[in-house]
């Protein structure tokens, strides 16, 4: 890109794709920092190498979104785990910070399980874990379908919500909206938690929670 570009000369697209015709390498490089955009070289093999004027951030920004699309696409959908804490006197903080997670894994196609456990006589009060199942289930709405509704297991209850694809495809529409919006405004467009780091910090909560101990 640029300087980087170290033979001379250079066959030059504009940013539409128009023919500039073969110019000198700091020549093209001129005429890219007029327009406010970069030379990148696009066929290195070619002679002579075929060089494109554009926004070099923006096409790595579209690239990135691409091959996050792709790897989306072919990797099976998976089922996803989440604890609501090791009781239900789990703080409202911490369930946001769970469904946040669920949002993360909704979107990139995978369902999730919420699993409430019942730590000692509270299995007496199970509406008030039922409720927490409620509350992530109401917050992902908007993006989501119980696909499973409560069902027990010991001292612990679990739903499960699969994407809905109408709805999480609507809302993928509007936050490439805004983002492309932001773009072209020049101002700061914040990267999204990959799915494997959410997957990390769902198995430190895990651990940090510890084995089930609700007979205690």
């Amino acid at each position: 890109m640029n300087h980087l570009i170290r033979i001379t000369p250079v066959r030059v697209l504009g940013p539409d794709d128009s023919q500039m015709g073969v110019l000198e390498t700091s020549e093209a490089i001129r005429k890219a920092m007029e327009m406010g955009l970069d030379l990148v070289e696009i066929s290195p093999d070619a002679r002579p190498p075929v060089c494109k004027i554009m926004d070099y951030g923006k096409y790595k920004y579209e690239l990135g979104q691409k091959q996050r699309k792709q790897r989306a696409a072919t990797k099976a959908t998976e089922m996803k785990e989440l604890r609501l804490g090791r009781s239900v006197k789990i703080d409202p903080h911490d369930i946001k910070v769970r469904t946040d997670q669920a949002r993360r894994f909704i979107m990139a196609g995978h369902k999730v399980m919420f699993t409430q456990r019942f730590k000692g006589r509270e299995i007496a009060h199970r509406q008030l874990g039922l409720d927490n199942l409620a509350e992530v289930r109401d917050a992902l709405a908007d993006i989501s379908k119980v696909e499973q509704s409560p069902r027990w297991m010991g001292k612990q209850a679990s739903i499960i919500l699969a994407p809905d694809k109408v709805k999480v495809e609507a809302l993928k529409r509007k936050i490439e909206k805004e983002r492309a919006a932001k773009i072209a405004a020049g101002l700061k467009v914040e990267e999204e938690k990959s799915i494997e780091e959410v997957e990390r910090e769902v198995a430190a909560q895990a651990a940090a929670e510890g084995p089930d101990d609700s007979e205690d």
